[in-house]
């Protein structure tokens, strides 16, 4: 009775025995598991990552050396990355393994663990030079990372080493864990390189670049803005853009465009009577997620010093001026004598007649363009202009009524969202009735059919606004910069519809005259709006 109550015993504590040591190594392999995580985690380096990871590796698995191997999906190779207590150097120039060739290749071709003895037996090599290193016994363990085998780790001795059923499951474990730090920061890697690209292009430019975030705090700034306002960029970061030391009008601008704007706006500053500059400023937007829609993030500012290009269209000016007004008479008296001969000549045939019918044509197009051209002077002169209070409301109805016929006969739908009662503001009715047909007539343009085209009033921040917005392709933001300039015209537009490309210009200087604003809002594909501003208070 007692033998049988002693073998209980003994057998009852054997298995006890058992248990605690099958416990004991299931606590050291979870225990190691962590370890490797909680080490390879704690740098974004890719470098140290891999270091860290091998010392880690060789802490847990009582082995001579270990290596971790990358894959190169554009290469189409396994490549080693780094290495540890090896006798050869495989990393300096580094051991490159054609995928799907070798031990490694069927390590990642199976996806599955491959353990070996004496490589020197292995005729499947892919790289003959690593047999000299003596290896008797190697494992070598796929890593994953986000569903796929990322690399190899491998595990390796000088001597003769069986690997436990234990060791490969904790090797498992832990190539996993090295697998996921090294994609993470091998994403990092990559995006430190293209946050380094992206910031030599930023200070290669020659436009003045400023960016906020959604609190209008300055998030970033190039070279060329540094250089252009005499900025640090070290003081300015995190700084409020209204609060920045620029120019006031140019602050002004900047912080009403991302007040009122949305997409793209622009507009031109000038500073002192020989410094002018075009502004572009742009809303950012973070993609949608699966949780939110897509959301404003910030602001980008690309500023461009434009003094050369307006020295250059003032000289352009001055030559188009005079040679406006010497081409005007002997225009005129061309006309005078084509339409005599038509009048005259009763013989002529249907071909001369058509002829002359298509001179007398051209030359009333020349004819309006020079006209055109000695408004603009006309406008930008301020001479003879008569300022009274206008009704703008009045104004608005005179535009809309006389564009009418052309935005029917074109299929376009004419919205107005003018309320009932508008500020007066004091301007030259003749002028103004003029910039704002111009507008009509750009959108009816270039909207088509079944397009409709919208005419705003409303007041904002002591400013009479006027809009013309439209549903046409939209302009570029390379354009958008120079469309107000004198026979600028969009490239790649339809070159069918005509212009001479001074409607805008004149719109332009007559808001100027009357001591408002311009600007442009467009997106490619959704339409454009162009406006007009007007202080409520007279000009002086």
């Amino acid at each position: 009775m007692n033998n049988s109550f002693d073998y209980n015993m003994d057998s009852l504590l054997y298995q006890n025995r058992l248990l605690s040591e099958e416990i004991r190594r299931r606590v050291e392999q979870l225990a190691a598991i962590n370890t490797v995580a909680a080490t390879v985690s704690q740098s974004l380096d890719l470098e140290v990552t891999l270091e860290t990871a091998l010392d880690a590796v060789l802490g847990v698995i009582r082995v001579d050396s270990a290596g971790i191997s990358l894959v190169n999906e554009e290469a189409g190779e396994l490549v080693l990355r780094a290495q540890r207590g090896w006798r050869y150097d495989f990393v300096s120039e580094p051991m490159r393994i054609p995928l799907g060739q070798g031990m490694s290749g069927v390590a990642v071709r199976n996806d599955e663990v491959v353990i070996t003895g004496d490589v020197a037996d292995e005729s499947n090599l892919a790289v003959p030079e690593f047999a000299r290193e003596g290896v008797q016994a190697m494992a070598l363990i796929p890593m994953h990372a986000r569903g796929r085998v990322v690399g190899i780790l491998s595990v390796m001795n000088h001597e003769p080493y069986e690997f436990t059923d234990e060791e490969i499951t904790v090797l498992r474990a832990i190539a996993d864990q090295v697998g996921v730090a090294l994609d993470n920061a091998s994403l990092y890697e990559r995006m430190k390189e293209q946050s380094s690209r992206l910031e030599a292009v930023l200070d290669s430019s020659g436009d003045a670049i400023i960016a906020t975030d959604n609190y209008g705090n300055i998030s970033l700034i190039n070279a060329t803005a540094e250089k252009l306002f005499g900025l640090r960029e070290e003081e300015i970061i995190g700084t409020p853009l209204r609060n920045a030391p620029l120019h006031p009008k140019l602050r002004e601008g900047l912080r009403r465009a991302m007040r009122e704007g949305e997409g793209h706006t622009v507009f031109e500053v000038t500073l002192n009577e020989s410094h002018f500059l075009s502004v572009i400023v742009s809303q950012v937007y973070a993609p949608p997620s699966l949780d939110r829609k897509r959301t404003p993030e910030g602001w980008v500012m690309v500023i461009q010093d434009v003094t050369h290009l307006r020295e250059a269209e003032q000289a352009r000016v001055n030559f188009t001026r005079a040679a406006a007004h010497d081409l005007r008479n002997p225009l005129s008296v061309t006309l005078s004598a084509l339409t005599m001969l038509k009048r005259d000549l009763a013989d002529l045939s249907a071909e001369n007649r058509e002829l002359i019918e298509l001179g007398i044509q051209a030359l009333h197009r020349m004819q309006d363009l020079i006209d055109s051209l000695l408004n603009l002077e006309h406008i930008q002169s301020g001479v003879g202009l008569r300022y009274t209070e206008i009704d703008v409301r009045d104004l608005i109805e005179r535009g809309v009524v006389d564009m009418h016929p052309a935005i029917q006969e074109a299929g376009q739908t004419l919205v107005l969202q003018v309320p009932k009662e508008l500020p007066s503001i004091y301007g030259d009715m003749q002028w103004l009735y003029r910039a704002l047909v111009n507008l009509l007539s750009n959108a009816n343009k270039y909207t088509p059919s079944g397009g409709e085209i919208t005419v705003r009033a409303y007041v904002q921040d002591e400013e009479l606004y006027i809009e013309v917005a439209d549903t046409g392709p939209g302009i570029p933001p390379e354009a958008q910069t120079r469309l107000f300039e004198r026979f600028y015209r969009v490239p790649h537009q339809d070159r069918a519809i005509r212009g001479s490309g001074l409607g805008l210009a004149i719109v332009k200087s007559v808001v100027e005259q009357h001591g408002g604003r311009v600007f442009v809002q467009s997106k490619v594909g959704q339409g454009s709006t162009f406006g007009m501003v007007f202080p409520l208070s007279a000009p002086k």
